[in-house]
């Protein structure tokens, strides 16, 4: 029997015999996927195997197959063999930070990604290990696949690292650590990385960019928002750069009150922010859309203006309400002082009064 194959299945006996012999290469590779034996007992979990052959002073633990491009301890790490990872972690040459070869991803990564805590704990004891160590792809680094997945004791071992950097974002679509917690709802894990001084809650991502803040609400995240918003240098009023809404328009459009009033009592969340494509301000949308009690939340703030029109159609807020039928919104805007009820929109020249009448 080959060695390979007896590290495969976890013969100890076998593999034990073949390494007696003055002929046997303890690092030779199979054919079909260019393995090592030392590769197939760490994925396998055989633990005495792999002590065996790393009691080889001749044994190389680096070595990736060919096929996937794994190093015996990303094969450990993935798979959860803590024992095995403590192991291969004995050999003072081994690697701790080589990666795979397809997509860069290193032995913490794949254990953050899976939550193998206690595998993630073996490797923080390596004084050598790189923390930080973004993947090729991706560009994800262990704690991005943590927080991601919801990992929340694999979280905190990582942040309780002085040297870990809770703002590195991806290359796919440039969303930090926060950003991807608080768009999956992940409100402890969101808790902890706020508790880290250093963590920016203000980091756009690149593909929309919006906040984690922005996120939190597009997804209804609630407690999200409110831990998110408990941080005093959290911006209420960044708005994406793609469909240039703040984290109120978002809320107000959706009709999310309770999300509207946490912002809202923000005293620094602005209310007449128009969006960039359309230049409604929230109380044009919440007119727009029907949401009622958004408008007596927005109205409640002093410092709204409720007479602000639209740019792509001119509309002020009451005429909205006033086209769509709302009456008990068109009776809260009446009932301000500063909303005149005899303002045409700039499409077509129409008061609230004749756009009640239908028309565009």
């Amino acid at each position: 029997m080959q060695l390979w194959l007896a590290a495969k299945s976890g013969y100890e006996g076998v593999a034990k015999l073949l390494l007696d012999r003055e002929d046997i290469n303890p690092n030779e590779v199979d054919t079909k996927y260019g393995r090592t034996p030392l590769s197939w007992a760490a994925q396998g979990g055989h633990e005495s195997v792999v002590i065996l052959l790393l009691g080889r002073k001749d044994i190389n633990p680096n070595t990736s197959d060919s096929r996937s491009g794994l190093t015996p301890l990303v094969w450990a790490a993935k798979r959860g063999h803590k024992r095995v990872v403590r192991a291969l972690l004995q050999r003072v040459n081994i690697d701790p930070n080589k990666a795979e070869t397809r997509n860069g991803r290193t032995p913490l990564a794949w254990a953050a990604k899976r939550g193998h805590k206690r595998v993630v704990k073996a490797l923080l004891q390596r004084v050598n290990i790189n923390l930080n160590s973004a993947e090729t792809k991706t560009g994800r680094t262990p704690l991005s696949w943590a927080v991601e997945n919801g990992h929340e004791a694999v979280v905190r071992l990582l942040l309780g690292r002085e040297d870990v950097n809770p703002n590195i974002a991806d290359t796919d679509f440039g969303e930090s650590p926060l950003l991807w917690a608080a768009r999956e709802g992940h409100e402890e894990v969101v808790k902890l990385l706020l508790e880290r001084e250093d963590a920016d809650a203000n980091i756009a991502d690149t593909d929309f960019g919006e906040t984690p803040l922005s996120w939190a609400v597009r997804r209804r995240h609630k407690g999200v928002v409110k831990l998110l918003l408990g941080r005093e240098n959290v911006n209420p009023n960044i708005a994406g750069t793609k469909y240039g809404k703040t984290p109120l328009l978002l809320a107000v459009r959706g009709g999310h009150e309770g999300v509207v009033k946490l912002l809202l009592g923000r005293e620094d969340a602005d209310p007449n922010i128009a969006d960039t494509d359309f230049g409604e301000t929230p109380v044009g949308w919440a007119m727009r859309e029907g949401h009622e009690g958004v408008v007596k939340l927005l109205l409640g703030r002093e410092d709204v203006n409720p007479t602000i029109a639209g740019t792509r159609y001119g509309k002020p807020p009451l005429l909205w309400a006033a086209r769509e039928g709302h009456e008990g919104m068109v009776k809260l805007l009446l009932g301000r002082e500063d909303v005149n009820p005899n303002i045409a929109d700039t499409d077509f020249g129409k008061t609230p009064r004749v756009g009640c009448e239908g028309g565009a």
